[in-house]
């Protein structure tokens, strides 16, 4: 059988943050839906929970894996139903009015930590915010979910969606192939960075190389936490922040450079440089007939005008505007302030590339310091993930660099960044063998999903997710998702047949 496309829903799992929509369109489109992975359940509800110092050892479950353990709260309790627990909205509005809540979550090792706790999510999503109805619900899901679940894992995820959400369909896709996908290739090394660490995971002609697959203990809660650090050293801020005739305590001032941090890279406002020199931007051609796919005829207009304008612009105003680009000076509103920040937020993914300048900075997380400090950077997690597959397989895969993650949503230019340190990890090219890396390319979503131009590489295993669920959903023939009737036939097990990966 086959489903109408706009019955089809894609649910993107990933550690931290959790994406959705409904249907599929000619222009596959964002996600409508995007909320915290997370959970919350008031403490006055605990009977015997199994929370130890604030967190809860989850070694005793058989489906729960601590290779990849996340600093991020988990709070059991064993007695808890899934209508007990908040999510969203309701937990945001809950967390405004009642401190007094445990928050857990739920994916943040890279596998299922509670299965009551990852059923509240996904109930959220299905039927709070897509307005599904489990008595009628004729919607197949596509649901993406971290690399390397065990079969019982798959099994038990495809137990809840048809008997808990009556799901018509199901087809799960492990989360680093969709964003390859999305950058239209099959081999290649995705290194996707998240809120507290980074997941590298080499692909090999659209399988992934389990025994390769590599995480780093950094990710964009350091970088928030370095670049606070920095702008200690901006007089002009921290005399506005707290100024001397009402100064803030030392928690306060972090906490206040933190939002500030947040804003200015959610703005857009850090470059990352690579490695020796800035890479080439190239002269910018107009693509007439993407604008108006895109709808975006007005802001063409407008910016041609502004560049008219500036042209027209006296030689001293010229002049004056080469100044202030040589300095590089922002001015940010920040909480009624008007903050002038400089060359240092460029600074704020150094600890990518470099942990150890982590170390003396205080971070209020609960993760240790020297976690991050002794953690790989990312161009050693690569190389060495590479350095772990087949030697006929590298050329392929450093022939597909993809950076993908929230912080390429607002940060541009970290796959030339790390493109640029990589190039020690590339055997000597001098060697000339078949089996020889030549060359590493840089992989980006294509321009021909106009879409997604303005989301940077963040939303690639949504954008991979929609583009297998259009081939997979509308196969009636395939064998790429489990439909009611091969569930009623064979059960559980039946998730088994369509995922070539686990056979």
């Amino acid at each position: 059988m086959s489903f109408r496309d706009s019955t089809v829903i894609i649910i993107e799992t990933g550690r931290t943050v959790i994406r959705a929509g409904l249907g599929l369109h000619d222009l596959l489109k964002p996600p409508t839906v995007e909320i915290s992975a997370r959970v919350g359940l008031r403490k006055s509800a605990f009977t015997n929970g199994a929370e130890v110092n604030g967190k809860t050892n989850i070694s005793d479950d058989p489906l729960a894996s601590t290779s990849r353990a996340s600093s991020l709260p988990q709070n059991a309790q064993r007695n808890a139903a899934v209508k007990d627990y908040l999510v969203g909205a309701q937990l945001d509005e809950a967390l405004a009015t009642d401190p007094d809540i445990a928050i857990s979550w739920p994916f943040a090792d890279n596998d299922v930590r509670d299965w009551t706790q990852a059923e509240a999510i996904w109930k959220y999503v299905l039927f709070n915010q897509l307005q599904r109805r489990r008595v009628q619900n004729e919607s197949p899901v596509l649901l993406t979910v971290p690399p390397g679940l065990s079969r019982d894992t798959h099994e038990r995820i495809c137990q809840i969606f048809f008997e808990r959400f009556n799901v018509a369909g199901l087809s799960i896709l492990e989360r680093p192939v969709g964003q390859l996908y999305a950058a239209n290739s099959l081999s290649g090394v995705v290194v996707d960075i998240g809120h507290e660490k980074t997941d590298i995971t080499p692909i090999y002609d659209g399988f992934i190389v389990h025994s390769a697959r590599t995480s780093t203990s950094v990710g964009i809660r350091d970088c928030l936490n370095y670049l606070a650090y920095l702008l200690r050293s901006n007089q002009s801020v921290m005399t506005a922040i707290s100024p001397p005739e009402a100064p803030l305590d030392a928690n306060a001032v972090h906490s206040t450079l933190l939002e500030l941090v947040n804003q200015v890279w959610k703005e857009g406002h850090v470059k990352v440089p690579s490695d020796g020199e800035t890479a080439v931007v190239e002269e910018e051609v107009t693509d007439i007939a993407a604008v108006i796919v895109a709808g975006k005829e007005r802001a063409l207009i407008e910016s041609g005008m502004k560049k008219r304008a500036t042209k027209n612009a006296s030689a001293a105003e010229q002049q004056r505007a080469r100044e202030i680009e040589a300095l590089d000076l922002i001015t940010v509103q920040f909480k009624g302030l008007s903050l002038t920040l400089g060359k240092e937020r460029h600074r704020f993914c150094e600890p990518l590339f470099d942990p150890t300048l982590l170390r003396g900075i205080p971070i209020s997380d609960s993760l240790p310091k020297s976690a991050a400090e002794m953690s790989l950077s990312l161009q050693e997690a690569v190389g060495l993930a590479v350095a772990q597959t087949e030697v006929d397989q590298r050329q392929y895969i450093w022939g597909g660099l993809f950076v993908t993650g929230d912080l390429t949503q607002h940060v541009k230019g970290i796959g030339i960044a790390l493109q640029s340190r990589l190039a020690p990890f590339i055997a000597n090219a001098e060697l000339q063998t078949d089996v020889q890396p030549r060359s590493l390319r840089v992989l980006n979503l294509p321009e021909y999903f106009p879409e997604y131009r303005d989301t940077g590489n963040g939303f690639a295993a949504f954008l991979g997710a929609s583009i297998v669920a259009k081939i997979t959903f509308n196969d009636s023939g395939g064998k790429n998702f489990v439909s009611k009737a091969d569930y009623t036939a064979k059960g559980p097990r039946s998730v088994i047949e369509m995922a070539p990966a686990l056979l």
